[in-house]
């Protein structure tokens, strides 16, 4: 494997703050209701739903939604991970913390994302945004238990939080012995971490809200 050269290094570094400020992007253009600064985060044949292509359709969908669902929302991002296909393709995980006003209810939200992002034309833009829940809840009434998503008006289900990762149900699933000291995998590749713990699970179906 070839050492990347310095213009290869700055092209990439480049890349990951142009990834970044994408996501940050997403949240603002959404919780102001900029619809058109939105869909053009997203490539220009983004599918919404089996026959519908195009960001037109993606504008449509997002305004009916947030008219119909909620007054008011904030998105607070937190880590983001980026790994590389190749020179145009990328993956991510980014975590958010989010809050809705709902009507007479104010709801908050942890998820996390997992990105498909493509460069096209020289920008960077999201080919997927897979939405992965842990709860949703009323400020005043904390999520304990199973079927943590809880919208007004809906009945309670499950998210899709720890469906990524093939780790969780594993942890739960065996108590290591006590009496020995477990095994540790060999440290993932640099850039093949988010690949490693995904372990080639498919991605979750997400229930659209």
């Amino acid at each position: 494997m070839s050492t990347p050269s310095l213009e290869e290094r700055i092209e990439r570094l480049e890349s990951i703050d142009e990834i970044r400020q994408l996501a940050a992007r997403y949240s603002l253009s959404l919780d102001m209701r900029d619809m058109d600064a939105h869909v053009n985060l997203f490539a220009p044949d983004i599918r919404i739903g089996r026959d519908r292509v195009g960001r037109a359709h993606f504008k449509a969908w997002q305004d009916e939604t947030l008219r119909d669902q909620f007054t008011g929302t904030s998105h607070h991002l937190g880590q983001h991970i980026i790994e590389f296909i190749d020179r145009d393709h990328a993956t991510g995980v980014v975590y958010s913390k989010n809050e809705h006003e709902c009507g007479g209810e104010w709801v908050i939200m942890q998820m996390l994302y997992w990105d498909d992002y493509e460069r096209i034309d020289g920008r960077w833009c999201f080919r997927r945004r897979l939405p992965c829940y842990w709860y949703a809840t009323d400020l005043n009434k904390p999520p304990i238990g199973d079927l943590k998503m809880r919208w007004p008006g809906r009945q309670p289900y499950s998210g899709t939080f720890h469906e990524l990762f093939p780790s969780w149900k594993e942890f739960w699933a065996d108590r290591p012995d006590k009496e020995s000291l477990p095994e540790v995998a060999p440290p993932a590749p640099l850039d093949k971490f988010l690949e490693t713990m995904r372990r080639g699970t498919p991605a979750p179906k997400i229930r659209v809200r």
